[in-house]
Protein backbone atom coordinates (compact mmCIF):
# COMPACT_ATOMS: atom_id res chain seq x y z
CA UNK A 1 0.00 0.00 0.00
CA UNK A 2 1.41 3.40 -0.81
CA UNK A 3 2.49 5.09 2.37
CA UNK A 4 0.58 8.36 2.11
CA UNK A 5 -1.93 6.91 4.55
CA UNK A 6 0.71 7.03 7.25
CA UNK A 7 0.92 10.81 7.21
CA UNK A 8 -2.48 10.89 8.91
CA UNK A 9 -1.06 10.72 12.40
CA UNK A 10 0.66 14.02 12.86
CA UNK A 11 3.60 16.21 12.15
CA UNK A 12 6.32 15.68 9.62
CA UNK A 13 8.65 12.79 10.32
CA UNK A 14 11.85 13.40 12.20
CA UNK A 15 15.05 11.43 12.10
CA UNK A 16 16.22 9.85 15.32
CA UNK A 17 19.44 7.96 16.02
CA UNK A 18 19.87 5.49 18.84
CA UNK A 19 23.37 5.05 20.18
CA UNK A 20 24.65 7.90 18.02
CA UNK A 21 27.78 8.45 20.11
CA UNK A 22 29.15 5.09 19.07
CA UNK A 23 28.36 5.90 15.44
CA UNK A 24 30.07 9.29 15.61
CA UNK A 25 33.20 7.72 17.10
CA UNK A 26 33.23 5.21 14.26
CA UNK A 27 33.24 2.26 16.62
CA UNK A 28 30.38 0.51 14.85
CA UNK A 29 28.26 1.36 11.85
CA UNK A 30 24.60 2.11 12.49
CA UNK A 31 21.90 -0.22 11.26
CA UNK A 32 19.79 2.11 9.11
CA UNK A 33 16.06 1.28 9.03
CA UNK A 34 13.97 2.96 6.31
CA UNK A 35 10.30 3.42 7.23
CA UNK A 36 7.31 5.16 5.72
CA UNK A 37 5.80 6.18 9.06
CA UNK A 38 5.49 9.63 10.56
CA UNK A 39 3.97 11.24 13.64
CA UNK A 40 2.50 8.85 16.19
CA UNK A 41 3.41 5.76 14.18
CA UNK A 42 7.05 6.79 13.99
CA UNK A 43 7.06 7.51 17.72
CA UNK A 44 5.52 4.09 18.39
CA UNK A 45 8.24 2.39 16.34
CA UNK A 46 10.90 4.13 18.41
CA UNK A 47 9.16 2.79 21.51
CA UNK A 48 9.45 -0.69 20.01
CA UNK A 49 13.17 -0.16 19.44
CA UNK A 50 13.61 1.13 22.99
CA UNK A 51 11.86 -1.98 24.27
CA UNK A 52 14.50 -4.21 22.69
CA UNK A 53 16.97 -3.15 25.37
CA UNK A 54 20.64 -2.40 24.90
CA UNK A 55 21.94 -3.39 21.48
CA UNK A 56 25.54 -3.93 20.41
CA UNK A 57 25.08 -1.48 17.53
CA UNK A 58 23.41 1.89 16.97
CA UNK A 59 20.11 2.06 15.09
CA UNK A 60 19.23 4.94 12.80
CA UNK A 61 15.62 5.34 11.69
CA UNK A 62 15.19 6.99 8.29
CA UNK A 63 11.62 8.19 7.64
CA UNK A 64 11.07 8.27 3.87
CA UNK A 65 7.28 8.64 3.71
CA UNK A 66 5.94 8.26 0.20
CA UNK A 67 9.51 8.02 -1.09
CA UNK A 68 10.09 4.63 0.54
CA UNK A 69 10.83 3.13 -2.89
CA UNK A 70 14.02 5.21 -3.02
CA UNK A 71 15.42 2.86 -0.38
CA UNK A 72 16.20 0.52 -3.29
CA UNK A 73 18.20 3.12 -5.16
CA UNK A 74 21.90 3.17 -5.95
CA UNK A 75 24.08 1.35 -3.45
CA UNK A 76 26.04 3.61 -1.12
CA UNK A 77 27.26 3.81 2.44
CA UNK A 78 24.02 5.61 3.37
CA UNK A 79 21.71 3.03 1.86
CA UNK A 80 19.27 1.50 4.40
CA UNK A 81 20.14 -1.90 5.86
CA UNK A 82 16.50 -2.77 6.55
CA UNK A 83 13.41 -1.51 4.74
CA UNK A 84 9.98 -1.64 6.36
CA UNK A 85 8.20 -2.15 3.06
CA UNK A 86 4.50 -1.14 3.15
CA UNK A 87 3.77 -2.96 -0.11
CA UNK A 88 4.38 -6.70 0.36
CA UNK A 89 3.38 -7.25 -3.24
CA UNK A 90 6.61 -5.56 -4.31
CA UNK A 91 8.81 -8.23 -2.70
CA UNK A 92 8.60 -10.64 -5.64
CA UNK A 93 9.37 -7.82 -8.07
CA UNK A 94 12.39 -6.59 -6.14
CA UNK A 95 13.66 -10.16 -5.85
CA UNK A 96 12.88 -11.50 -9.28
CA UNK A 97 13.25 -8.46 -11.55
CA UNK A 98 15.90 -6.38 -9.83
CA UNK A 99 17.54 -8.96 -7.56
CA UNK A 100 17.83 -6.27 -4.90
CA UNK A 101 16.99 -8.32 -1.81
CA UNK A 102 19.06 -10.55 0.42
CA UNK A 103 17.50 -13.83 1.54
CA UNK A 104 16.50 -13.94 5.21
CA UNK A 105 18.33 -16.71 7.13
CA UNK A 106 16.14 -19.68 7.98
CA UNK A 107 16.59 -19.24 11.72
CA UNK A 108 15.15 -15.70 11.46
CA UNK A 109 12.37 -16.15 8.92
CA UNK A 110 9.12 -17.84 9.84
CA UNK A 111 7.04 -17.93 6.65
CA UNK A 112 4.64 -20.49 8.11
CA UNK A 113 3.04 -17.99 10.46
CA UNK A 114 0.11 -17.25 8.19
CA UNK A 115 -1.72 -18.45 5.13
CA UNK A 116 -0.84 -15.58 2.83
CA UNK A 117 2.72 -14.49 3.51
CA UNK A 118 4.42 -17.50 1.99
CA UNK A 119 3.11 -16.79 -1.51
CA UNK A 120 4.53 -13.28 -1.40
CA UNK A 121 7.74 -13.67 0.55
CA UNK A 122 9.15 -17.08 -0.44
CA UNK A 123 10.86 -17.71 -3.77
CA UNK A 124 12.69 -20.88 -4.78
CA UNK A 125 12.69 -22.08 -1.18
CA UNK A 126 14.21 -18.88 0.21
CA UNK A 127 12.45 -16.19 2.22
CA UNK A 128 12.93 -12.54 1.28
CA UNK A 129 10.76 -10.76 3.84
CA UNK A 130 9.57 -11.08 7.43
CA UNK A 131 6.11 -9.79 8.44
CA UNK A 132 6.15 -6.93 10.93
CA UNK A 133 2.73 -5.28 10.80
CA UNK A 134 -0.55 -6.56 9.36
CA UNK A 135 -3.35 -4.32 8.07
CA UNK A 136 -7.03 -5.27 7.90
CA UNK A 137 -8.31 -3.30 4.92
CA UNK A 138 -11.96 -4.32 5.08
CA UNK A 139 -12.88 -2.46 8.28
CA UNK A 140 -15.55 0.23 8.48
CA UNK A 141 -15.52 2.51 11.54
CA UNK A 142 -18.86 4.07 12.54
CA UNK A 143 -20.72 5.86 15.32
CA UNK A 144 -23.19 3.43 16.96
CA UNK A 145 -25.22 6.32 18.39
CA UNK A 146 -26.19 7.42 14.87
CA UNK A 147 -27.23 3.91 13.93
CA UNK A 148 -29.36 3.66 17.07
CA UNK A 149 -31.04 7.00 16.46
CA UNK A 150 -32.00 6.03 12.93
CA UNK A 151 -32.86 2.45 13.91
CA UNK A 152 -30.40 0.55 11.72
CA UNK A 153 -27.81 -2.20 12.24
CA UNK A 154 -24.44 -2.85 10.58
CA UNK A 155 -25.03 -4.53 7.20
CA UNK A 156 -24.65 -8.25 6.63
CA UNK A 157 -24.91 -7.99 2.83
CA UNK A 158 -23.93 -5.41 0.21
CA UNK A 159 -27.61 -4.79 -0.52
CA UNK A 160 -28.15 -4.13 3.21
CA UNK A 161 -25.39 -1.52 3.08
CA UNK A 162 -27.06 0.31 0.19
CA UNK A 163 -30.36 0.28 2.09
CA UNK A 164 -28.60 1.47 5.23
CA UNK A 165 -27.09 4.39 3.35
CA UNK A 166 -30.44 5.44 1.95
CA UNK A 167 -32.07 5.22 5.37
CA UNK A 168 -29.37 7.46 6.83
CA UNK A 169 -29.66 9.93 3.93
CA UNK A 170 -33.44 10.09 4.29
CA UNK A 171 -32.91 10.89 7.97
CA UNK A 172 -30.61 13.77 7.09
CA UNK A 173 -27.36 11.96 7.87
CA UNK A 174 -24.57 11.67 5.31
CA UNK A 175 -23.60 7.98 5.35
CA UNK A 176 -20.02 7.96 4.06
CA UNK A 177 -16.88 9.93 4.53
CA UNK A 178 -14.56 9.10 1.62
CA UNK A 179 -10.84 9.92 1.51
CA UNK A 180 -10.62 10.12 -2.27
CA UNK A 181 -7.58 12.37 -1.94
CA UNK A 182 -5.68 9.16 -1.11
CA UNK A 183 -6.18 6.96 -4.16
CA UNK A 184 -5.44 3.77 -2.24
CA UNK A 185 -8.70 4.27 -0.31
CA UNK A 186 -10.60 4.04 -3.60
CA UNK A 187 -8.70 0.91 -4.63
CA UNK A 188 -9.41 -0.66 -1.23
CA UNK A 189 -13.13 -0.16 -1.85
CA UNK A 190 -12.95 -1.72 -5.30
CA UNK A 191 -10.76 -4.60 -4.16
CA UNK A 192 -13.25 -5.59 -1.49
CA UNK A 193 -16.09 -5.61 -4.01
CA UNK A 194 -14.11 -7.57 -6.63
CA UNK A 195 -12.92 -10.10 -4.07
CA UNK A 196 -16.48 -10.52 -2.84
CA UNK A 197 -17.98 -11.26 -6.25
CA UNK A 198 -15.10 -13.03 -8.01
CA UNK A 199 -12.40 -14.39 -5.68
CA UNK A 200 -10.87 -16.59 -8.39
CA UNK A 201 -10.52 -13.61 -10.75
CA UNK A 202 -9.01 -11.53 -7.95
CA UNK A 203 -6.45 -14.23 -7.19
CA UNK A 204 -5.65 -14.69 -10.88
CA UNK A 205 -4.99 -10.99 -11.39
CA UNK A 206 -2.75 -10.94 -8.31
CA UNK A 207 -0.49 -13.65 -9.72
CA UNK A 208 -0.59 -12.74 -13.43
CA UNK A 209 2.68 -11.81 -15.10
CA UNK A 210 0.92 -9.09 -17.08
CA UNK A 211 -2.35 -8.36 -15.26
CA UNK A 212 -5.08 -6.84 -17.38
CA UNK A 213 -8.11 -6.29 -15.15
CA UNK A 214 -9.93 -4.28 -17.82
CA UNK A 215 -10.26 -7.48 -19.90
CA UNK A 216 -12.26 -9.23 -17.18
CA UNK A 217 -16.05 -8.70 -17.15
CA UNK A 218 -15.98 -9.22 -13.39
CA UNK A 219 -13.92 -6.04 -13.05
CA UNK A 220 -16.62 -4.05 -14.84
CA UNK A 221 -19.24 -5.77 -12.64
CA UNK A 222 -17.36 -4.65 -9.53
CA UNK A 223 -17.28 -1.09 -10.85
CA UNK A 224 -21.03 -1.17 -11.41
CA UNK A 225 -21.64 -2.29 -7.83
CA UNK A 226 -19.30 0.34 -6.49
CA UNK A 227 -21.03 2.90 -8.65
CA UNK A 228 -24.37 2.02 -7.09
CA UNK A 229 -23.00 3.27 -3.75
CA UNK A 230 -20.92 6.26 -4.80
CA UNK A 231 -23.51 7.66 -7.20
CA UNK A 232 -26.34 7.75 -4.67
CA UNK A 233 -27.35 11.39 -4.07
CA UNK A 234 -26.44 12.49 -0.56
CA UNK A 235 -24.21 9.48 0.13
CA UNK A 236 -20.88 11.30 0.48
CA UNK A 237 -20.15 13.76 3.26
CA UNK A 238 -19.28 17.07 1.63
CA UNK A 239 -20.15 15.70 -1.77
CA UNK A 240 -17.66 14.80 -4.48
CA UNK A 241 -15.68 18.04 -4.26
CA UNK A 242 -14.72 17.58 -0.63
CA UNK A 243 -14.16 13.86 -1.07
CA UNK A 244 -11.64 14.47 -3.85
CA UNK A 245 -9.40 16.64 -1.65
CA UNK A 246 -10.02 14.75 1.56
CA UNK A 247 -7.19 12.57 2.78
CA UNK A 248 -7.34 9.65 5.14
CA UNK A 249 -7.11 11.55 8.45
CA UNK A 250 -9.64 14.14 7.31
CA UNK A 251 -12.16 11.43 6.46
CA UNK A 252 -11.88 9.98 9.96
CA UNK A 253 -12.23 13.39 11.60
CA UNK A 254 -15.30 14.01 9.45
CA UNK A 255 -17.02 11.07 11.19
CA UNK A 256 -15.70 11.25 14.75
CA UNK A 257 -14.64 14.90 15.10
CA UNK A 258 -17.01 17.03 13.01
CA UNK A 259 -19.64 14.26 13.08
CA UNK A 260 -20.88 15.09 9.60
CA UNK A 261 -20.93 11.47 8.47
CA UNK A 262 -21.83 8.13 10.01
CA UNK A 263 -19.01 5.85 8.81
CA UNK A 264 -15.69 5.60 7.04
CA UNK A 265 -13.81 2.75 5.36
CA UNK A 266 -10.55 2.75 7.34
CA UNK A 267 -8.07 0.05 8.26
CA UNK A 268 -7.12 -0.96 11.79
CA UNK A 269 -4.31 1.61 11.82
CA UNK A 270 -6.98 4.33 11.99
CA UNK A 271 -7.68 3.46 15.62
CA UNK A 272 -5.47 6.12 17.30
CA UNK A 273 -7.02 8.88 15.18
CA UNK A 274 -10.53 7.59 15.84
CA UNK A 275 -9.91 7.61 19.59
CA UNK A 276 -8.24 11.01 19.50
CA UNK A 277 -11.25 12.70 17.89
CA UNK A 278 -14.20 10.70 19.20
CA UNK A 279 -16.26 12.95 21.48
CA UNK A 280 -17.51 9.85 23.30
CA UNK A 281 -15.01 6.98 23.71
CA UNK A 282 -17.96 4.60 23.93
CA UNK A 283 -19.40 5.77 20.63
CA UNK A 284 -16.96 3.83 18.46
CA UNK A 285 -17.92 0.80 16.42
CA UNK A 286 -16.44 -1.37 13.70
CA UNK A 287 -18.06 -3.63 11.16
CA UNK A 288 -16.31 -5.42 8.35
CA UNK A 289 -17.07 -5.40 4.66
CA UNK A 290 -20.25 -7.42 4.12
CA UNK A 291 -20.74 -10.35 1.78
CA UNK A 292 -21.75 -9.37 -1.73
CA UNK A 293 -24.49 -12.00 -2.03
CA UNK A 294 -26.42 -14.36 0.27
CA UNK A 295 -24.35 -17.41 1.15
CA UNK A 296 -21.10 -15.87 -0.10
CA UNK A 297 -18.10 -15.31 2.12
CA UNK A 298 -17.32 -11.78 3.20
CA UNK A 299 -14.17 -10.35 1.58
CA UNK A 300 -11.13 -9.56 3.70
CA UNK A 301 -8.37 -7.56 2.02
CA UNK A 302 -5.05 -7.66 3.85
CA UNK A 303 -2.04 -5.37 3.72
CA UNK A 304 0.95 -4.86 5.92
CA UNK A 305 4.60 -3.97 6.34
CA UNK A 306 7.38 -6.49 5.87
CA UNK A 307 11.04 -6.28 6.81
CA UNK A 308 13.39 -6.81 3.87
CA UNK A 309 17.18 -6.70 3.58
CA UNK A 310 18.61 -4.81 0.60
CA UNK A 311 21.85 -6.31 -0.66
CA UNK A 312 24.41 -6.53 0.81
CA UNK A 313 23.15 -7.15 4.34
CA UNK A 314 25.11 -7.12 7.58
CA UNK A 315 25.05 -9.43 10.58
CA UNK A 316 23.76 -6.53 12.69
CA UNK A 317 20.85 -5.94 10.32
CA UNK A 318 19.91 -9.62 10.43
CA UNK A 319 20.08 -9.52 14.23
CA UNK A 320 17.74 -6.53 14.37
CA UNK A 321 15.24 -8.26 12.08
CA UNK A 322 15.36 -11.29 14.36
CA UNK A 323 14.70 -9.14 17.44
CA UNK A 324 11.88 -7.21 15.82
CA UNK A 325 10.17 -10.41 14.69
CA UNK A 326 10.00 -11.76 18.27
CA UNK A 327 6.34 -12.24 19.40
CA UNK A 328 6.49 -9.60 22.16
CA UNK A 329 8.72 -7.03 20.44
CA UNK A 330 5.79 -4.96 19.19
CA UNK A 331 3.88 -4.87 22.49
CA UNK A 332 4.66 -1.16 23.01
CA UNK A 333 2.97 -0.32 19.72
CA UNK A 334 0.01 -2.62 20.38
CA UNK A 335 -0.61 -0.83 23.67
CA UNK A 336 -0.86 2.47 21.79
CA UNK A 337 -3.41 1.03 19.36
CA UNK A 338 -3.66 0.70 15.61
CA UNK A 339 -1.34 -2.29 15.28
CA UNK A 340 -2.10 -5.90 14.36
CA UNK A 341 0.32 -8.82 14.36
CA UNK A 342 -0.33 -11.65 11.95
CA UNK A 343 -1.69 -14.68 13.78
CA UNK A 344 -2.12 -12.91 17.14
CA UNK A 345 -5.58 -12.32 18.62
CA UNK A 346 -4.84 -11.07 22.14
CA UNK A 347 -3.80 -7.80 23.71
CA UNK A 348 -5.87 -5.51 21.49
CA UNK A 349 -8.85 -3.25 22.02
CA UNK A 350 -12.26 -4.92 21.50
CA UNK A 351 -12.50 -3.43 18.00
CA UNK A 352 -9.08 -4.64 16.89
CA UNK A 353 -9.62 -8.02 18.58
CA UNK A 354 -12.58 -8.58 16.28
CA UNK A 355 -10.49 -7.70 13.24
CA UNK A 356 -7.64 -9.94 14.39
CA UNK A 357 -10.01 -12.86 14.88
CA UNK A 358 -11.33 -12.45 11.33
CA UNK A 359 -7.78 -12.53 9.98
CA UNK A 360 -7.17 -15.87 11.69
CA UNK A 361 -10.57 -17.49 11.08
CA UNK A 362 -10.39 -20.75 9.11
CA UNK A 363 -11.75 -20.79 5.57
CA UNK A 364 -11.99 -17.02 5.39
CA UNK A 365 -11.90 -15.19 2.06
CA UNK A 366 -8.55 -13.46 2.61
CA UNK A 367 -6.38 -11.96 -0.10
CA UNK A 368 -3.57 -9.43 -0.13
CA UNK A 369 -4.11 -5.92 -1.47
CA UNK A 370 -4.51 -6.32 -5.23
CA UNK A 371 -3.29 -2.91 -6.36
CA UNK A 372 0.08 -3.58 -4.71
CA UNK A 373 0.45 -6.67 -6.88
CA UNK A 374 -0.60 -5.15 -10.20
CA UNK A 375 2.57 -3.15 -10.66
CA UNK A 376 2.14 0.20 -12.48
CA UNK A 377 -1.44 -0.76 -13.41
CA UNK A 378 -2.41 -0.52 -9.75
CA UNK A 379 -0.48 2.67 -9.02
CA UNK A 380 -1.09 6.37 -8.94
CA UNK A 381 -1.17 6.71 -12.73
CA UNK A 382 -3.19 3.54 -13.16
CA UNK A 383 -6.07 2.31 -11.05
CA UNK A 384 -5.84 5.25 -8.65
CA UNK A 385 -6.44 7.77 -11.43
CA UNK A 386 -9.10 5.63 -13.10
CA UNK A 387 -11.13 5.37 -9.90
CA UNK A 388 -10.73 9.07 -9.17
CA UNK A 389 -12.12 9.91 -12.61
CA UNK A 390 -14.87 7.34 -12.08
CA UNK A 391 -15.91 9.04 -8.83
CA UNK A 392 -15.95 12.44 -10.54
CA UNK A 393 -18.25 11.10 -13.25
CA UNK A 394 -20.77 9.46 -10.93
CA UNK A 395 -20.62 11.04 -7.47
CA UNK A 396 -24.04 12.27 -6.28
CA UNK A 397 -25.42 11.96 -9.82
CA UNK A 398 -27.64 8.91 -9.49
CA UNK A 399 -27.49 5.41 -10.94
CA UNK A 400 -28.34 6.43 -14.51
CA UNK A 401 -24.81 7.73 -15.11
CA UNK A 402 -23.08 4.56 -13.87
CA UNK A 403 -23.13 2.36 -17.05
CA UNK A 404 -21.42 5.00 -19.20
CA UNK A 405 -18.93 5.78 -16.44
CA UNK A 406 -18.04 2.09 -16.13
CA UNK A 407 -17.33 1.87 -19.85
CA UNK A 408 -15.15 4.97 -19.65
CA UNK A 409 -13.24 3.58 -16.68
CA UNK A 410 -12.60 0.26 -18.40
CA UNK A 411 -11.34 2.00 -21.54
CA UNK A 412 -9.15 4.33 -19.48
CA UNK A 413 -7.57 1.40 -17.64
CA UNK A 414 -7.07 -0.46 -20.90
CA UNK A 415 -4.90 2.39 -22.13
CA UNK A 416 -2.75 2.07 -18.98
CA UNK A 417 -2.37 -1.67 -19.52
CA UNK A 418 -1.26 -1.39 -23.15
Amino acid sequence: MPSSRRAFLGAAATLMVAGCSNDVLGLRRSVRVAVSWSGQELHAFHDVLDGLGKLDYPVEVVPLGDDISTAFGARSGRRPDIVMLPQPGLVPRERNERNDLQAIPDEVADPGRARLWKDLLVYDGKTYGVPFKTAHKSAVWYRPSVFREVGVEPPQLWSDWLTLNKTLSDAGVRPLSLAAGDGWVLTDFLENVLLGIAPAVYAGLATATEPRPSRRPEFAAALRLLGSMWSAPGALAGGVKRSLVQQFPDAIVEVFGHRRAAMVLASDFAEPVVRSFAADPDDIGVFTFPALAPGAAAPVVVGGDVMVLPKPSSDDAVDLVRRLSAPTAVDPWIRQGGFLVDGRVSGYSPELTRLAEQLTAPNGLLQFDLSDQLGPVGGINGLWRVLTDFLIRIGDRGSAVVPRAVDDAVNELREVES
